[in-house]
């Protein structure tokens, strides 16, 4: 027998019946499900959900799949062979059809609800019963989670896969079909969506940027619904037409889905003591959490309040570095309520997303968010989040004087934390220790006066350019003496700045190309992307996948032509393109 530390490498998931021999459901296992649920799944119509995590639902699989795409990265991350996502039983599986499944998987899923807050106030309006009982996954459900295996005599070398060993990741389906928290929708995703979702998720995680994951998505080649959506070359504020589009499930993988909204309908029940096990299922829920996503930094052993107390701690520095990274790429994220915030401090709901090109601090992509969810209020709204994160665990702490007390100074100190995140990864995007506040707003001004694209600018500054040539790269407008003076004033500022440090300017130069993008996921370049794929030509998908995965790196001269430049100026303001009303 050979010895095991000089194996040969096991070989990648192929079928599966080894992808089910991974399956887990601690969150169904665990947790508690709703009392009047029906165990099968077979639970599609909108109602009230009184109590419970979660709620048994069967997918409803889309009409004659076929196959779009999948991330090759994360496929080679989790050790599955690219094969799998084109075989027959992977496919009717996340196209929605678990009637088939190999045991140990179940032929149900779940789906979960959770509160509502926008900006920090608490609603309850928007759900069809007026009392905050019918929020929750309305067309996303999890068919299952995978522990990854812990091979330890596996020699192959590959970092990515090492760091997944004995990792959880769930798995969850969006547009799979309606359940109980439809609010009447019919629990679809159309294709459009569904491809600006699964590239932007592979993007971001390129970016370094926390993430959940994209696996794979399958359009169907039959069923369609109708939406709203804008007519070509409509330049109007919301969509002037309804179209019918083509169905998909993507599916987006991450350590939880648990989100802070989630976290507030339970802590909402406790604190109005809505049901006798509403604080219980609160403590539930906060304890999962903490093994799901906090294990490697929170002590199991500790008693709840000492956990709840870290957990806000570890929290608060995830999230703030979060959104300082959206900040840093350029990223927008539309829609930042409390429900669309995942508790262990990743991206998540790519829904009215952007990346800005033009540099605008009110830069919103989605007509109904407003300045309060404007790109560069986000650390202001991510305070908000934290604090009905804070509020929704207080409850746990009743009686404990000393923990309250604990983390009212760990919410109070969001905004410092905050600023402190922001001011060291603008100062990595200007390669300097540490950053000059009066350079910076100068700088601000500037971009805005002069119409400056954000990825372009930083990215030509990045090559510590002699003169201001090299940065009219980035520039929509041309510039008048004052602006061409200001400009050459700050750059030779900001030269004496960093050839005064320690490092050489090409290792500076090296450093600021690390955290300053070439590429960035421009919705003018999404949109022909998912036009020909409702045609069923995926190739420019595919393109875009490669090119996005790497967005840090030197590509070749055809590519660098067709994605670093200006926004055309034929799609400024068009519908769908420089703003959306909603996302489907």
């Amino acid at each position: 027998m050979k010895n095991q530390l000089f194996q040969e490498p096991a070989p990648g998931i192929s079928t599966m019946e080894e992808l089910a021999a991974l399956a887990d459901y601690s969150f169904m296992d665990t947790l508690n499900s709703d009392p009047q649920a029906n165990e099968y799944g077979a639970d599609h119509d909108p109602r009230q959900v009184f109590s419970g995590h979660y709620v048994p639902v069967k997918p409803t699989p889309i009409e004659n799949p076929e196959y779009v795409a999948h991330s090759r990265q994360f496929f080679q991350e989790l050790g599955f062979a690219d094969s799998l996502a084109e075989s027959a039983d992977f496919m009717r599986v996340f196209s929605g059809d678990l009637s088939q499944v190999p045991a140990p998987m179940r032929p149900v899923g779940w789906a979960t609800g959770y509160a509502l807050s926008i900006f920090g106030t608490e609603y309850i309006q928007q759900c069809p019963f007026q009392t905050g009982n019918g929020y929750g996954d309305g067309r996303a459900m999890s068919v299952l989670e995978v522990v990854m295996p812990d091979r330890n005599g596996d020699r192959n070398g590959d970092r990515n896969r090492d760091l997944n060993r004995g990792r959880r990741w769930e798995m969850q389906l969006k547009g799979g079909g309606r359940t109980p928290y439809c609010r009447g929708a019919d629990g679809r995703a159309v294709l459009r969506s569904s491809v600006r979702e699964f590239l932007a998720q592979e993007h971001m995680h390129a970016l370094g940027v926390p993430t959940s994951r994209s696996l794979s998505l399958y359009v169907s080649k039959t069923e369609q619904v109708q939406r709203p959506w804008y007519s070509e070359g409509s330049r109007s504020h919301d969509p002037d037409q309804i179209v019918s589009e083509a169905v998909a499930i993507s599916t987006r993988v991450a350590p939880s889905f648990i989100r802070v909204g989630q976290l507030e309908l339970f802590g909402r029940r406790a604190r109005k003591q809505e049901h006798s096990a509403a604080l219980a299922e609160l403590e539930q829920l906060v304890l999962h959490l903490v093994e799901r996503e906090y294990a490697e930094v929170i002590d199991p052993g500790l008693s709840t309040p000492e956990k709840v107390v870290l957990l806000a701690r570890e929290f608060r520095s995830r999230l703030t570095a979060l959104v300082a990274n959206w900040m840093r790429v350029g990223y927008c994220q539309g829609n930042f309520n409390s429900d669309n915030t995942q508790a262990g401090g990743i991206t998540l709901d790519y829904g009215p997303f952007g990346f800005m090109e033009v540099f605008d601090p009110y830069y919103q992509p989605w007509t109904g968010g407003g300045e309060h969810f404007s790109f560069w209020n986000q650390p202001v709204a991510a305070e908000r989040n934290f604090e009905m994160f804070c509020t929704a665990l207080r409850p746990l702490l009743e009686g404990n004087y000393a923990a309250r007390q604990q983390l009212d100074e760990i919410r109070n100190g969001f905004a410092n934390a905050m600023q402190e995140e922001m001011q060291t990864m603008f100062a990595a995007k200007l390669g300097l220790a540490s950053l000059d506040v009066d350079l910076f707003n100068e700088l601000a001004s500037l971009m805005l006066q002069t119409s400056v694209d954000y990825t372009l600018f930083f990215r030509e500054l990045s090559s510590i350019p002699d003169d201001i040539g090299p940065l009219k790269k980035s520039f929509y407008r041309d510039l008048n003496e004052e602006l061409e003076t200001r400009w050459t004033e700050w750059l030779t500022k900001w030269k004496s700045l960093v050839t005064d440090a320690p490092s050489t300017p090409e290792e500076i130069s090296a450093q600021m190309k690390r955290v300053n993008p070439k590429y960035s996921l421009r919705e003018w370049l999404l949109a022909p992307a998912y036009q020909q794929a409702a045609l069923g030509d995926y190739t420019l998908i595919r393109e875009l996948q490669d090119v996005m995965t790497q967005p840090y790196a030197e590509q070749s001269p055809a590519i660098e032509e067709k994605y670093y430049r200006l926004k055309p100026p034929e799609v400024s303001d068009l519908g769908g393109v420089s703003h959306m009303s909603c996302s489907s």
